[in-house]
Order: structure tokens, then sequence, then C-alpha cells
């Protein structure tokens, strides 16, 4: 018998659900967008309710006969409160760029904390993380506290969110590569931790089971979709996509680009602390052991083509965007540093802010949109450096995949900054294809990671071919922008 498996790809800007076939080819999918909520500078809320509603409908438009199992990957570090006994938020999910608890955790800095937070979560103190965002909604939300130390309430992911809302409520659960982003894990023994629980005031009550990425965590509601469907497998965005690129062996490296930028760095078995501020982070676990990554993350890539296009005006669509680029024979020196909710890895400077520098009057608009595409290959290039700087070999290859990825004109140049060869894998679904092939493991579709290896092939490969003096000039500019945001 044919089986199919639903891969749910909740992300930043979207909920998607994507059908894909025992070959690991997709075969139907349906997308909702839904509302961004900016309630003030820096703050950013999406309504669950929202998130639910789409999902849902989703499922429902691609879903078949002969789906076997559903996988859920999502916008990692978004954080949801809800009644158990109704399953209703108490809030707005505040969403991963969220900058509210800058302050917070700059106090935490100061009293000296990180070090103890970095040693036990591989994670810097920033607002990025889950841990002072859910503080924040159970001091700012009336009662919450009080109903969260009787037991009436639940938080989570949207991972966590969802597999609850999926089941009926009857599973409370998370894997290990979520749980490992909210500054509450101890990332080494894949646990709660109760000293940072502590530190942050979080009732472990309040939170789900940590489980691994393929397994069966329990079916959905009968009356949600017509029948049971079992839910077998589940992994953060960056964590599926780092699965659905193959890279299994210590070394490989790929690198998402969506609302924001993801490049992750398989290091095996051994949880690599960072001495350049980068994250380390779970993969995925796959049966007893923990397989890590170093991470770095940048909070704005295609954020900032959206921006072009819908508060700029100056493009009509992302497609446009390559052959405009194209036709600029330089940047004229225009350089775009896309802090808008401030910077990440390796910076980590909350309280940077966007600008545009090397302006004259015979700028145009198609300057600065190929300047917006120079400064996300410019961030990749900064983390590639700061993993070089903590011991990492040069990548022999860089995996990419997101709507950018699909820019031959990014891909090229993204390749003569990092001075590595670039690969586009033939499906650029690969988060939702990592979410599938983890669901599929589980209920023996596939065979292990040995075969989900053979399965990937390249779509287009770029190598560099930029000169040396060229893309130093073009890094020193960088440079001299970046420190213009810096505070």
């Amino acid at each position: 018998m044919t089986r199919h498996i639903l891969a749910i790809d909740q992300g930043t800007t979207s909920s998607r659900a994507i059908l894909f076939g025992e070959k690991g080819r997709p075969i139907t999918s349906s997308a909702q967008e839904f509302p961004q909520h900016y309630p003030q500078d820096g703050w950013v809320e999406h309504d669950p309710e929202d998130i639910w509603r789409d999902t849902v409908a989703s499922v429902k438009a691609v879903l078949s006969e002969e789906t076997a199992a559903i996988g859920i990957t999502n916008q990692r570090e978004t954080i949801v409160l809800w009644d158990r006994a109704t399953g209703k938020p108490l809030h707005n999910a505040i969403v991963w760029q969220d900058r509210r608890t800058a302050e917070t955790c700059r106090r935490l800095e100061a009293d000296g904390h990180e070090p103890m937070i970095r040693e036990k979560t591989g994670l810097l103190l920033d607002p990025y993380f889950s841990a002072t965002k859910l503080a924040w909604l159970l001091d700012h939300v009336d009662g919450a506290r009080a109903a969260a130390a009787r037991g009436e309430l639940a938080a989570g992911t949207i991972d966590s969110f969802l597999l609850w809302r999926l089941t009926g409520g009857a599973v409370h659960a998370t894997d290990i590569t979520n749980a490992g982003r909210t500054m509450l894990c101890d990332i080494h023994r894949g646990e709660w931790d109760d000293d940072l629980l502590a530190l942050f005031g979080i009732d472990r009550s309040l939170l789900p089971e940590i489980v691994g990425n393929a397994e069966v965590y329990g079916e959905t509601d009968p009356a949600l979709f017509g029948r049971a469907i079992p839910i077998t497998g589940m992994a953060g965005d960056q964590q599926a996509a780092l699965i659905g690129q193959a890279c299994f062996e210590p070394g490989m490296v790929k690198s998402t680009y969506g609302t924001g930028c993801f490049l992750l760095l398989n290091t095996g078995t051994e949880a690599v602390l960072s001495r350049n501020r980068l994250l380390t982070t779970p993969a995925y676990r796959i049966g007893a052991d923990i397989t890590y990554a170093l991470e770095g993350s940048i909070f704005v890539a295609g954020a900032a083509i959206k921006w072009l296009r819908d508060k700029l005006g100056v493009i009509r669509e992302a497609g446009e965007t390559a052959a405009i680029a194209q036709a600029a024979p330089d940047n004229h020196g225009v350089y775009l540093v896309p802090a808008f909710v401030g910077l990440g890895a390796p910076h980590w400077e909350p309280d940077a802010r966007g600008l545009i520098t090397g302006m004259t009057l015979d700028t145009t608009a198609d300057h600065i949109v190929r300047a917006t595409l120079e400064s996300i290959a410019f961030q990749t290039r900064d983390l590639v450096d700061a993993m070089r700087a903590d011991g990492a070999d040069d990548p022999q290859t860089l995996r990419i995949d997101g709507g950018m990825a699909q820019n031959d004109w990014f891909a090229q140049f993204l390749s003569d900054i990092v001075e590595a060869p670039v690969e586009r894998p033939e499906s650029h679904e690969t988060t939702a294809l990592g979410a599938a092939y983890l669901a599929g493991l589980s209920i023996g579709i596939w065979d292990g990671l040995d075969d989900l290896s053979a399965r990937w092939e390249a779509a287009g490969r770029f190598a560099p071919v930029m000169n040396g003096d060229q893309r130093d000039g073009l890094l020193a500019g960088w440079q001299r922008a970046l420190r213009k945001t810096l505070p």
C-alpha cells in the first residue's frame, strides 16, 4: 500500500502543509499567510489562533487517504501560554524576533548569570530565546503566575502548542531541538534544569515533556480530520532543514534563507562550546544519542526582501531581485545593514538598528536592492569566519535552502563571498522534507540516515569566481557599515 507523509511547516509568516510520497518528493501543498503584530518598537507577536486555524486548513487541503503519519516543524523560540482546561491562549505568542526583554537580559548578564546559562544551554543571554519571553507573560498577564502555581496553565513553543491542539490536549511534549532553544534545558542531559527554572521564575509544571525527534508522540483527535493519524516526527525548523539537507556527518554545513538566515555546522556527538559567540544547539536525537551543531543565527534575511516589497515598494515580488542585482554593475558604494530587530550572531546587539550608508545623488533603488541581497551574504561570511575561529575546517560545501536559495545571482555572490562552493538541493522544501523524513523514520518508510543521505541530490552548484581584491574590498566596506550600526 502506498504511504504518504504529511509535513506541517509552521513558519514565521505562514503555515503550510506539504504531502510527501515514499520517495521523499512533494505531491501537493497548501499555505496560508497570517498577520504579524507589532505592538511597540521591537515587539513582535502572533495570534496563536491564527496559526492554529491556518494549520488545520492547510492540512485539510492536502490530506490523502494514504497519509500514514504527520511530522511537525516550526518557528523556534516563539512561546505560547495557554489554559489547560480550555486550550485557549492567554496572550498572543511572543515571537522569536521580539526584543522586549532586552533589559532583563542585560540585568541578568550584569549579575553574572551568563556563564552558567552558556554552560548548560549552549546559548547566550539574549531576548531571542524563550525563557525571558515566558517570564514576561507570567508577569504581565493578569493572574498568570497564580494560575501557573495551581497547575492550570501550560506553556510551550509552537511545536508543543500544535501537538497539544492536534491531540485534543492529550499530549504535552516538545522535542529536544525546540527545548534546546528555550534557555531552560540542559542540552547535555536533555532535561529541564532546576537552576535555570529558578533563575527565570518558571514552574516546571508549565512545561512539556522533552522527547526525541523521531518517535510516536500521539494521534490526532479524530474529530479534526475524520480519523486518528499518528504524529511521529518533530523538529525546529533549522534542525529539520539540516535533516532535509542530509547533513549527518560532522563538518557538514547548511544555511537556510527564510525570514532569517540560520547556518548550522554538524559537530557530531560533541557539544562544542563556541569562543566566538555562536550557539551550541541539539541538531537531533534519533535513538539514544544527541547530535549537536554550532549555529549562527541572522535575524533578518528574506524579511529584508519583504521590506523592500511591502514598505519601500521598490519591487513587486521577490523574484525581481536577481535581475535587478545582475543589471547593476556594482553596489555603487551602498551598504545596507538589516538590523531591523537587532543583530544576531556573532554580534548579539539587540539595540542595533538598520541603516543604509554610502548613498549619493546617483544612488538608485536598484542599488538598494542589490545592497540588500549582498548584506545577507556578508552576514553569512561573518558566521563562517566565526566558525573558522572556533577551529572548524573551511566548509567543503555550503548547502543552501529557503526562498532566497532559488535566486541564482544571490547563490553565486554568496559562493564568492564565503569562498566555498554553494549547492542547492533538488528539493527546495528541505525544512518540511526534514519533518517528513523524521515522521517516516518512525514508521519504517525509510531505513535510516544512510538511506536519507543517498536520496539527496544537487540541482545547482556555484563555485567562487570573484578575485580576492574585489572580495576584500567589499568585505572591508561591509565592516565599516557594520561598525556604524553597533551601539
